[in-house]
């Protein structure tokens, strides 16, 4: 009889912690990549929800955000171009790959490498480049953007702040 118990106890506690593990598993983990999107064709951000793939972030707002499709239908979302551009800097498909950005002057889907960028914007890690349809004198190309990216010309540079803007 003792072992009976025993063993319906431990089958008992079995099954409690599968419930729980299970439950946990339901829960709506962070989005950091998609899959399937061989179109590739900017998706929706479901916000709060999905992670900036280079730093992590919860992305808040489409505006100024970012996206990689590659053929094979992956795509990572970013919540900064800057973080588009530094995390494509060593990836093998960085050339092949579709690059869209949100812009923050038509609220558009645009390709990547077609926008214009400002170089002061508010973005969400403060690179200061804000994602621009129609460009102006002051605007640069996304070459342009890149280049500064890997320099570390961003106004996340405090000494580049400071020459940019003169705090």
């Amino acid at each position: 009889m003792k072992k009976i118990l025993s063993i319906l106890l431990t089958i008992i506690l079995f099954v409690v912690v599968a419930i729980i593990a299970i439950s946990y598993m339901k829960k709506d983990a962070p989005i950091v990549i998609a899959k399937g999107n061989m179109a590739q064709k900017p998706l929706p951000i479901k916000l709060n929800k999905t992670n900036d793939t280079e730093c992590a972030m919860l992305i808040k707002t489409e505006k100024n955000s970012a996206e990689v499709a590659l053929k094979d239908g992956r795509t990572w979302f970013f919540d900064d171009p800057g973080c588009m551009v530094k995390w494509l800097k060593d990836k093998p498909f960085k050339d092949s790959a579709k690059l869209w950005v949100h812009t923050i002057d038509t609220n558009r889907w645009i390709d990547a490498k077609s926008a214009k960028y400002t170089t002061t914007y508010h973005s969400a890690m403060h690179y200061g480049f804000g994602s621009l349809e129609k460009g102006d004198k002051k605007s640069i190309d996304f070459k342009e953007m890149t280049l500064r990216m890997y320099r570390n010309e961003t106004l996340a540079n405090p000494k580049f702040r400071k020459k940019i803007l003169g705090e």
